[in-house]
C-alpha cells in the first residue's frame, strides 16, 4: 500500500500558539493503527512539546514537508506558507465570514487546496466532533479562582500558564480555603462541563437554581444554570407558557432575559454558555447600576465582545487577564481599582494556558472522531460532508461562502 505521509506543521501566526494537533505518543499510537501512514514534524522552538521530544518517540523532524499529502496545524497559516495541491486541517476562522480572514479562503482555493476546518467538523445532528472547548472552560474557571483571589485579597494562585498541566492546575486549587462565596455557572456543554469540572475539584457543592435563588449558605456553593433558567416569553407570549428548547433555539428574539434574579444574588459569573445574536442579553448596563445587583466578577469564558455579557467590551490576554468595568461611568479601569467596579476576565485563547494538556484531549479527539474518515480513499462521511474546500471548489456546505471567497 501508497505510504500516507502527514505532516506536522511549525505554526506560522504572530503571536505564535504553543499547542499541537498531536503529541509524540499519539504519533505513535496512529502509525501503529495505520500502517501506512507515516508522520513528520517541522521543528519549532515555540511549542509545549519539544523537537526532543518527538525525535525520542522516533518521529522525524523535517523542515521540507512537501513530500506530506496531509498537513496538521491549530491556528490560520499564513498565505506565503500555504502550499497548493495538499489537504491542510487548521483552525481558519472563515465560516462566519470572517473580513480578515478573506483572502485566506481566497488563497485557499487558489491554490487548489482540501481545506479541512476542525470548527466546521460536525456530526449528523450538527455537534461538533473536535474542539478545545472543555480546556477553555477549565482554564476559564480556574482563572476565576485566581481573581477571587485578588479581588477580595484572599489567596494567590500560580496563573494558568505557569502550571505544567491540568494535574497542578488543580493541585493549587487543593490550597485554596474559600468563604462562603456564591457562583453561578452557565452553560452546560463542553465549556461548560470543563468549567464544573473545576468547581467540583474545589470542593464547593452544586446546589438547584431553585435552591439558590431562595436558600442562604454558610460555605461557598454553585448552580450550573442554562437558557430555560434564564430566558422567558413575555407576558404577551404565554400562550407558550411551558418551555420549549426548539422554540427557543428557533426564535430567541422572542424571549426575554430573567437573568436579574440570579444577579441579585449571585458573587461570580462563570459564562460559558453559547449565545446566539437574536437572544437577550443576560442583563444590561442599566441592570449593573441596581442597589441589588451583587455580581462583582465575571469570568466571561464565551469571550463574545458587545455579546451576551454587556461588561465584556474587549478581549483580555494571558499576562493581563483582567479589567475593571465602571457600572456608573461605562469606563474600563485596573483591575480591583474600586470595590464597586465588576471586574471582568474575557480571554479569548484559554486553551493555550495549558497547551500541554489541552492539545492531549484535542489529540485524542482527532485519532477518535476524525481521523477514520481521514484516512481512507475515498473520504468518509464526515470529510465529504464538513470539508470546507475540496481541490480548490467550496464544499458541499459551503456555498454560502462564495460571495465572500470571491472578494465581495
Amino acid at each position: 500500500m501508497t505510504k500516507l505521509k502527514i505532516g506536522i506543521i511549525r505554526e506560522g501566526k504572530v503571536p505564535s500558539d504553543r499547542r499541537v494537533p498531536l503529541l509524540p505518543a499519539q504519533c505513535v499510537e496512529i502509525m501503529q493503527q495505520y500502517p501506512h501512514v507515516e508522520i513528520f514534524v517541522q521543528p519549532s522552538d515555540i511549542r509545549c512539546i519539544s523537537n526532543k521530544e518527538y525525535v525520542s518517540a522516533g518521529i522525524p523532524i523535517r523542515e521540507d514537508l512537501s513530500s506530506c499529502d496531509i498537513l496538521l496545524g491549530i491556528k490560520e497559516v499564513p498565505i506565503y506558507q500555504l502550499m497548493a495541491d495538499k489537504t491542510y486541517l487548521f483552525f481558519s476562522h472563515t465560516i462566519k465570514l470572517q473580513p480578515h480572514n478573506q483572502k485566506l479562503l481566497q488563497s485557499v482555493l487558489e491554490k487548489r487546496i482540501t481545506l479541512i476546518d476542525y470548527e466546521a467538523l460536525r456530526d449528523k445532528e450538527n455537534k461538533r466532533v473536535i474542539a478545545f472547548g472543555y480546556y477553555a472552560g477549565i482554564v476559564g474557571a480556574y482563572n476565576a479562582f485566581l481573581l477571587t483571589g485578588k479581588k477580595y485579597n484572599l489567596f494567590d494562585l500560580k496563573p494558568a500558564h505557569k502550571c505544567y498541566d491540568i494535574n497542578e492546575l488543580i493541585a493549587e486549587l487543593k490550597k485554596v480555603v474559600l468563604p462562603p462565596l456564591r457562583f453561578v455557572l452557565t452553560g452546560a456543554g463542553r465549556v461548560g462541563n470543563g468549567a464544573e469540572l473545576m468547581l467540583k475539584e474545589m470542593g464547593i457543592q452544586k446546589i438547584s437554581p431553585q435552591d439558590f435563588l431562595t436558600k442562604t449558605y454558610k460555605h461557598p456553593v454553585y448552580t450550573q444554570i442554562i437558557s430555560a433558567d434564564y430566558n422567558r416569553l413575555p407576558s404577551a407570549n404565554q400562550s407558550i407558557n411551558i418551555w420549549n428548547t426548539e422554540h427557543f433555539h428557533e426564535h430567541p428574539e422572542m424571549y426575554q432575559s430573567n437573568f436579574m434574579r440570579f444577579a441579585s444574588v449571585t458573587d461570580v459569573l462563570i459564562a460559558g454558555a453559547y449565545w446566539d445574536q437574536r437572544a437577550p442579553k443576560l442583563f444590561t448596563t442599566e441592570d449593573i447600576k441596581r442597589s441589588d445587583f451583587s455580581i462583582r466578577l465575571i469570568a466571561d469564558i464565551t469571550c463574545d465582545i458587545n455579546g451576551s455579557i454587556p461588561t465584556t467590551v474587549k478581549s483580555t490576554n494571558i499576562y493581563d487577564p483582567a479589567y475593571d468595568f465602571n457600572p456608573f461611568t461605562k469606563d474600563i479601569e485596573a483591575p480591583f481599582s474600586d470595590p464597586r467596579n465588576i471586574t471582568v476576565m474575557a480571554i479569548d485563547n484559554l486553551p493555550c494556558e495549558i497547551p500541554r494538556s489541552a492539545s492531549e484531549d484535542f489529540g485524542n479527539q482527532l485519532i477518535k472522531n476524525v481521523l477514520p474518515d481521514l484516512l481512507t480513499k475515498p473520504y468518509g462521511d464526515l470529510i465529504q460532508r464538513c470539508a470546507l474546500t475540496v481541490k480548490g471548489t467550496l464544499g458541499p456546505h459551503f456555498s454560502y461562502l462564495k460571495e465572500y471567497s470571491e472578494g465581495k
